[in-house]
């Protein structure tokens, strides 16, 4: 039998303590003043470019998107009411002919 001195366990001397007291400490009110200040700067340069993508979207992106999408809708719709309603076959050869066709109406 093994008495307790032939234990494996080998003690530690040092504590744990002595390694925390080595290490250089800061100040926080040190670094939560220069945080505050590149935060601030951060944020206000996040919200301007919010504020500039915004602007581009709803100026320039949604009336061009708006004025593509209408259109194409607007033909689409008005093909499926004509074969829905008048039984008329619509197809879409050119867009210069389709151009043409609805400049010549027009002059009429």
């Amino acid at each position: 039998m093994a008495s307790s001195s032939e234990s494996f366990v080998i003690p530690d001397t040092a504590s744990d303590s002595d390694d925390v007291d080595s290490l250089p400490s800061i100040s926080s009110s040190i670094l939560d003043s220069d945080s505050e200040a590149d935060l601030s700067d951060a944020q206000k340069e996040w919200e301007a470019n919010l504020e500039q993508m915004q602007l581009l979207l709803t100026m320039i992106i949604m009336p061009f998107a708006g004025k593509f999408l209408g259109r194409k809708f607007a033909y689409w719709g008005w093909a499926r009411y004509m074969e829905w309603a008048h039984n008329v076959e619509i197809r879409w050869t050119s867009k210069r002919t389709f151009e043409a066709a609805g400049a010549a109406a027009a002059s009429l």
